[in-house]
């Protein structure tokens, strides 16, 4: 918890934290968190996207690495412990293990940018590890000062040529896990402190525009083709959909032409950004919305132009990750564990295309993330460091006996 104080007072803003990819704190918490991992008898270096690793040792020198880790980037205005505590959590259950005493190496991962804060791609660090990395992003990404990401990482001291180059092979690991704040009410509300993850949820996220006629305020009734109009009726939809159908569905963006009190908007552009724990019910939800904007538009006489901007499909966790969180939450005192989806996306997502993926959940204070109001409990914290312990032991313990089987 001193540790997370300690990462909140490196952010470019005193109200609320905000921590960039290849900035300067983004390279101060590279370095805290370096110290760190050798303090925990970790071997370490910073990889060519930036993301700052760290290695324990299995039997023999070499083996393949079980992966831990999480993000120290941030949103802006964000709190303390999203990413954070992941790194924080897998660095002190490294702490509790010994060099050569597992039957695999053991690596924590901090990655830089997961959040995509500045450079409107998220996962970028987490994409690097897992060999998704497209070289054409160095260029092709601008932050909103105009610097590319190729000369970021160049003054980061990165070769943007090689950010590639932190990929990991397949045979080189045997898995991922992450311990992450829920960012949910739930685990508050039913009075529990920590959940194995199931899957992270399938996301896409669209713009809409509808377009009618921009006229004078005092234009009649039935000649009105008004597009903000068309625009309410059809996100006041987009909630009644969403609820009926259970699918998280969000409109936080909506802009008008020409935006002037005394004209009727001609055209109206609002996003929508769908979740949900399988690709098809999200789709089907999807499909249900589309048609009901279809419907308002007709009715109202405008144009419709829908464009995908992202596409995510669901990751499922590892059947075998999931029991071993559920053997570390039982060993908390909790007989019955709590099994959830994330709504939320998490660096497990992108690492998923490499290795099994397996996550943790601990409970923040009223759901609430990406706000300086974020908090957890302490004890919460120390129950999901011993389940973090646990699922490690078990996971050497099913690898040894698969060992033996073969």
């Amino acid at each position: 918890m001193a540790a997370a104080d300690e990462l909140a007072t490196h952010s470019r803003s005193a109200t609320g934290i905000d921590r960039q990819y290849l900035t300067r704190e983004h390279a101060a918490v590279n370095t805290i968190a370096a110290g760190w991992m050798r303090a925990a008898g970790m071997e370490t270096w910073q990889d060519a996207a930036g993301n700052q690793c760290g290695r324990l040792e299995g039997r023999e020198p070499g083996l393949p690495a079980l992966i831990l880790g999480s993000h120290l980037d941030s949103v802006p205005g964000a709190g303390r412990y999203d990413g954070i505590l992941g790194v924080l959590t897998a660095i002190a259950a490294v702490a509790r293990l010994t060099a050569g005493e597992l039957p695999f190496a053991v690596e924590v991962v901090a990655f830089g940018d997961e959040e995509g804060t500045r450079y409107g791609r998220t996962l970028l660090g987490s994409f690097a590890l897992a060999g998704s990395w497209q070289p054409a992003w160095a260029d092709e990404l601008v932050d909103a000062t105009g610097l590319a990401l190729r000369a970021a990482a160049t003054e980061f001291g990165l070769d943007p040529d090689a950010i590639g180059e932190a990929a990991r092979e397949p045979h080189q690991v045997v898995g991922y896990l992450e311990v992450h704040i829920e960012q949910g009410p739930i685990l508050e509300q039913e009075d529990r402190r920590l959940a194995v993850v199931t899957s992270i949820a399938g996301a896409r996220r669209m713009i809409f525009t509808l377009t009618g006629d921009a006229r004078h305020c005092a234009t009649p009734w039935a000649l009105r083709r008004d597009s903000l109009v068309g625009a309410s009726e059809a996100i006041v939809a987009i909630e009644r959909i969403g609820r009926e159908r259970d699918s998280p569905v969000t409109v936080g963006h909506i802009r008008v032409e020409p935006d002037a009190v005394n004209v009727i908007p001609g055209v109206t552009e609002f996003s929508l950004d769908i979740r949900d724990a399988e690709d098809g019910s999200r789709d089907a939800t999807l499909a249900v919305i589309r048609e009901e904007i279809d419907r308002i538009a007709a009715a109202r006489g405008l144009a419709v132009d829908v464009r995908e901007t992202h596409a995510a499909s669901a990751t499922h966790c590892a059947p075998h990750l999931q029991r071993a969180f559920e053997a570390g939450i039982r060993a908390t005192g909790d007989d019955d564990p709590r099994f959830l989806y994330s709504i939320a996306g998490h660096d497990a997502m992108a690492v998923a295309a490499l290795t099994d993926v397996g996550m943790l959940f601990v409970r923040c204070a009223g759901g609430i993330s990406h706000s300086p109001d974020e908090s957890v409990r302490t004890d919460d914290v120390a129950a999901g460091l011993d389940a973090l312990e646990v699922a490690v032991r078990a996971l050497a313990a099913e690898h040894e006996g698969a060992g033996a089987a073969s």
